[in-house]
């Protein structure tokens, strides 16, 4: 039976790039932090589901929280970067991403003690015309990114890529990507991956797009979610219609909806696709 991956994304509600416009960086530290006790909550369910997963984390969020990044690495789950403070690769410069991406590796590592080996983006912003990034995470020693998602979308999106885990043959190296993913219809890619698009689609249809690709296509399926998406309560974020729509539609139904999906669909790490091929 093929297993998926399963992956968080460990940011704050207030740190998403749906809101960046309204809340900017220097401010994060005044706002109400909830990522600790929510991510708690997820590792607590994964152990009882038993499951283990990759864990994309904020230099930011592993600065300020060492303790709960170390406990992620102690519970046998992969820590991976996200990133240091959540901006958005096509509006970096390299420079500008390279000591982005070096500083929060190196916070990482020395929260728990081992080499970091996977990379996902901001808001999967490794887009075409910032495919440059790849070269340097190869750069940086990263063996693997989970940045790129095949759709179409107003902030991200390289709808022409490949669908499914492969490699990608940078300047200096290659890398193993390994997209977000989607179900094929018609030629047309729909997110099936996670995040908002878990909690709009009913799960009955999540886990037959995930069925389907495992057993029709025989791939595994790259999944998703964010901690602050288990937290119906979480402060309002005063942001652009369209954002809090995005943001807080049908909070509530994620936590219901992952124990069915950990119930009925089996998971594993990113690093441990490494070996296959």
């Amino acid at each position: 039976m093929i297993r998926n991956a399963l992956s968080i994304d460990v940011e704050d509600y207030y740190m998403v790039s749906a809101f960046a416009d309204v809340v900017k960086f220097e401010d994060w530290s005044r706002y109400e932090s909830r990522v600790e006790k929510n991510t708690r909550k997820i590792l607590d369910l994964l152990d009882e589901y038993n499951v283990k997963a990759t864990f994309f984390v904020l230099g930011w969020v592993s600065e300020h929280y060492p303790k709960l990044i170390q406990d992620i690495h102690k519970r046998g789950h992969e820590v991976a970067c996200h990133g240091y403070n959540h901006r958005l690769v096509y509006d970096l410069s390299a420079k500008e991403f390279k000591e982005d991406t070096r500083k929060a590796k190196i916070l990482i590592e020395d929260a728990i003690g081992v080499a970091v080996k996977g990379y996902r983006a901001a808001s999967y912003s490794i887009v075409k015309q910032s495919l440059w990034a790849i070269d340097i995470l190869i750069e940086e020693g990263f063996v693997y990114d989970s940045s790129i998602f095949p759709i179409y979308h107003d902030r991200y999106g390289y709808p022409e890529a490949e669908r499914f885990p492969h490699f990608i043959k940078g300047s200096n190296g290659i890398l193993k990507e390994f997209p977000l993913s989607t179900y094929s219809i018609f030629g047309y890619n729909v997110p099936i991956a996670g995040g908002g698009y878990f909690r709009l689609f009913p799960l009955w249809a999540i886990i037959a797009a995930i069925r389907k690709i495992n057993v029709q296509e025989k791939k595994p399926v790259i999944f998703y979610f964010h901690p602050w998406e288990i937290d119906s309560l979480q402060p309002k974020i005063n942001g652009r219609w369209l954002s809090q729509m995005r943001h807080h539609m049908k909070l509530d139904s994620t936590l219901p909806k992952l124990r069915i999906l950990l119930d009925k669909t089996n998971f594993k790490p990113l690093s441990e696709f490494l070996s296959e091929e």
